[in-house]
């Protein structure tokens, strides 16, 4: 168990005390890492998973993974990937300012990482799920320029949405009721879809609360250049992140 020496009145991380059964505070760090690295190949087991389903059903059902790849914008996509990457770079950068003793600009850097990944949940709810799922395009959807909105339905949420007649119904499995299906197969591809992207959602959104928690905890002057073990294990949590999005961006939007 690590503690804080509270009648030091140094900053908090000058006067970090390493737990009791390590030797030293850089062994903690390193048994540290190691953990979380252990932790994060149970992470590549899970999507690992997923990528198997998805490499079996293409090669079954080709035509179905084709179809359904081609209903996804991979401009979407790609300005996601865009967001994620350069996530990465300020949480990157955000680990050396805290090394270096820069905390504020640590924290404008963990923050605008935040920031990042609420960008990429509300581009893919906004663009990617809402649509498909129910036929409700973002008014500002560049794909919506490619559809007719129908009038009798009117406009949702304060005109901020439009419907677009026999466009949703694209959902997993049995739920699937899109009724312009090409292939058979097609609620195989979406079961697929939403399985992959909606847990990696999932890891986006813990990776922000993590980040919270850093930013949080370095305000309070918790982190600094010889204590910054909860930030290099955010920071690990979010790369890998990253890189999962990084193959799921071409096997889902550009296969077609």
């Amino acid at each position: 168990m690590t503690t804080l020496d509270s009648r030091d009145k140094r900053p908090l991380w000058q006067r970090y005390k390493h737990g009791h059964h390590w030797r030293t505070q850089a062994e903690e760090f390193d048994g540290a890492k190691l953990g979380f690295w252990l932790f994060l190949t149970t992470e590549v087991l899970l999507f690992g998973g997923i990528f198997c389903a998805y490499a079996i059903f293409r090669t079954l059902y080709p035509e179905a993974w084709k179809e359904g790849s081609s209903v996804l914008d991979w401009k979407v996509g790609g300005l996601n990937t865009a967001v994620l990457l350069i996530s990465s770079y300020t949480m990157a950068v955000s680990i050396y300012y805290i090394q270096v003793g820069k905390i504020s600009r640590a924290r404008l850097n963990l923050m605008f990482t935040f920031f990042c990944g609420a960008l990429f949940v509300t581009l893919k709810l906004l663009l990617e799920y809402t649509p498909k799922w129910s036929g409700w395009f973002f008014f500002l959807d560049p794909a919506l320029s490619h559809h007719t909105a129908d009038p009798a339905a009117g406009n949702g949420l304060f005109g901020l949405f439009r419907f677009v007649e026999g466009y949703g119904g694209k959902r997993p499995g049995s739920l699937f009721e899109f009724g312009f299906a090409g292939d058979s197969h097609l609620p195989l591809w979406w079961s697929v879809y939403y399985c992959g992207t909606a847990i990696h959602a999932l890891h986006v959104l813990i990776g922000m609360a993590l980040i919270y928690r850093v930013w949080r905890l370095a305000g309070k002057g918790v982190y600094g250049p010889t204590y910054y073990t909860g930030v290099e294990i955010a920071g690990l949590y979010w790369h890998l992140v990253d890189l999962i999005w990084i193959f799921l961006f071409p096997l889902l939007y550009l296969i077609h």
